[in-house]
């Protein structure tokens, strides 16, 4: 009995060590291929278009490594640095607004119970079903009534994205929904009123959601370029990374511009990526506990 049981889990030990064994050769060759455009990305970066022939090459890594093309980002000939500031401003700005806004509207919805609560959610989950683009050029005429274009790109695609941040509470109700009820009966037996219960009871267990809620509106403006360029048209001056960027890949000289495009695409994720780096561990927390209850 006992060598027919050894068999057994050496046999169970074997087929777990073989499934894992594929699984993790699975998973390797999952990375390889995801990784392999990013990786190209960076060592095209520092591919001289003085020094190698600047289009498209049949290697990956450079024959002569170079930072002409991050100089070149940060040289007064290029407004990459005014663009890449434009893209901040943008993202700071929406990541405090739109957490702002997200809370508050989740906060109401989980929390609190009043008349036509059901009805409006509905609403705003049937809304939320029709693409964006439905109301581009709508809004963009609305924002050249208020100077809101070209010159005034940068406000005017901070209020557009804050204005309709409201409907994206779906997760993060989701997340208060888990928080019990009895802390805020318990805390307005001791008269405490809704300010202060969601300042000093809701918000510090829902830093998860809340980071997580800030780091998926700080990344947004970073690859906004379909309605950017509509704002934008026509004034540099205003353009954000992925609106500039593209520029230089319209251009005539696109051989030349290619290595330095590489360059701004690496700057570019350098935020997003130490953020999300920093912030892993809430942002994984903050999804799955808004995906808990609904």
């Amino acid at each position: 009995m006992a060598k027919t049981n050894g068999k057994k889990l050496q046999s169970r030990s074997r087929r777990r060590k073989i499934s894992n064994g594929i699984t993790y050769a699975v998973l390797i060759l999952i990375s390889v291929v995801w990784l392999f455009p990013f990786v190209g990305l960076v060592f095209q970066s520092f591919r001289s278009y003085a020094t190698e022939y600047g289009g498209m090459v049949s290697y990956i890594i450079p024959k002569a490594f170079s930072l002409d093309n991050y100089a070149y980002l940060f040289s007064d000939e290029c407004s990459f640095v005014r663009w890449y500031l434009n893209t901040l401003v943008i993202a700071c700005f929406v990541a405090v607004l739109n957490t702002f806004m997200v809370l508050c509207v989740s906060y109401a919805l989980s929390r609190m119970r009043f008349k036509g609560r059901e009805a409006l959610m509905q609403f705003w989950l049937i809304l939320g079903m029709f693409p964006g683009f439905l109301t581009m050029i709508c809004l963009y005429f609305l924002l050249k009534q208020f100077g809101l274009t070209q010159e005034g790109a940068i406000p005017g695609l901070i209020l557009v994205t804050v204005a309709s941040s409201g409907m994206g509470y779906y997760v993060c109700k989701g997340y208060l929904d888990t928080i019990p009820r009895a802390l805020d009966e318990s805390a307005r037996i001791d008269g405490a009123t809704n300010a202060r219960i969601a300042v000093t009871i809701i918000l510090p267990l829902a830093k998860p959601i809340i980071i997580y809620t800030a780091l998926v509106a700080f990344m947004a403006p970073w690859c906004d370029y379909v309605f950017a360029s509509y704002v934008a048209f026509g004034y540099s001056d205003s353009y954000n990374v992925a609106v500039a960027l593209q520029r230089w890949v319209w251009t005539n000289d696109y051989q030349g511009y290619f290595t330095r495009f590489c360059a701004g695409g690496v700057l570019v994720a350098i935020p997003v990526t130490i953020l999300f780096l920093c912030l892993q561990k809430y942002y994984v927390e903050g999804v799955t506990g808004g995906a808990v209850k609904g």
